[in-house]
């Protein structure tokens, strides 16, 4: 059991991680909560089921193809809808929402409500200490590990990574300093949502997919990023393996509570937020400094 809950909260972890940590991206730099952000993650697992089993390109053609649509997807969606209302933060909210919804109906127009699975792209499993963990778990987690390495270098390690982070500091100061706080903003978004498609294809073998596969995860999502603090990464990573391993606990010592799963890890992101109320991590904005 104990093997199991720790697997389970590398896998439920990694992709809280990845989601959060896209948000937040977009959050700091912009003050943008993209609430359509799990849809376009939904939207990635959708084009790689569609390129490789209707249009039956290689696995890694079709995740590079979803990757690419979804990140000009993402652009239209900035340049049409966002950045002439982002300002007005409420604006925002709405648009998003919408957004989300109107993905949501295209997405059952064309693939209908029916839900579906992806075989493993490595089958078989490995048995260790009469566990069975199959291959495509470790696949999952092992993509999900570099994924994360490669954020945190990018951003750590390049112009536009350190760009961001200034931004997202302080946008006042990023400017005064001859950063072009629109397009930083832009190309943060374009980034968030390739994160959401490559969070969609680490997992894609592990999940069901149906239409409405993206408010389970916005729900956890918005949890994590709460309860690391608003525009935190060391935050979202940490909260988001908090909360996993607070669902594993719960399905694996309560089975028959397992429907609780959400409800407890949200109670431990409400208990944090009394005794800390910026979140583990959190940060002053500078309209509050």
């Amino acid at each position: 059991m104990i093997a199991d809950i720790i697997l389970t909260t590398l896998i439920n972890g990694s992709t809280y991680a990845l989601l959060a940590i896209g948000f937040s991206l977009i959050f700091g730099v912009a003050r943008i909560v993209n609430i359509a952000h799990t849809a376009f993650y939904m939207v990635a697992a959708y084009c790689i089921f569609f390129g490789t089993y209707r249009l039956g390109v290689h696995p890694s053609l079709a995740v590079l193809m979803a990757i690419i649509l979804v990140m000009v997807l993402g652009l239209i969606c900035y340049k049409l809808f966002i950045e002439p209302i982002r300002e007005h933060e409420a604006a925002v909210l709405i648009a998003t929402i919408a957004l989300a919804m109107v993905f949501q109906e295209i997405v059952m127009l064309i693939f209908t409500g029916d839900f579906r699975t992806v075989p493993a792209l490595v089958p078989g499993y490995l048995e260790f200490g009469g566990l069975k963990i199959a291959y495509q778990q470790l696949l999952s987690i092992a993509s999900a590990a570099v994924i994360l390495a490669a954020v945190w270098t990018f951003l750590a390690k390049t112009r536009l990574g350190l760009a961001i982070r200034a931004t997202a500091q302080d946008r006042e100061v990023a400017n005064l300093m001859g950063i072009n706080e629109a397009r930083v903003a832009m190309l943060t978004l374009v980034i968030s949502v390739a994160l959401a498609a490559l969070t969609g294809a680490a997992v894609l073998p592990l999940m069901v997919l149906h239409p409405h596969m993206w408010m389970g995860p916005l729900i956890m999502m918005m949890a994590v990023v709460v309860l690391g603090g608003l525009g935190s990464l060391k935050g979202s990573f940490t909260g988001a393996y908090i909360l996993a391993f607070s669902e594993a606990l719960v399905v694996f010592l309560i089975p028959k509570g397992a429907f609780l799963r959400e409800s407890v890890a949200l109670s431990i992101m409400i208990l944090v937020l009394l005794l800390r109320p910026e979140g583990l991590f959190g940060i002053a904005f500078e309209e509050e400094r």
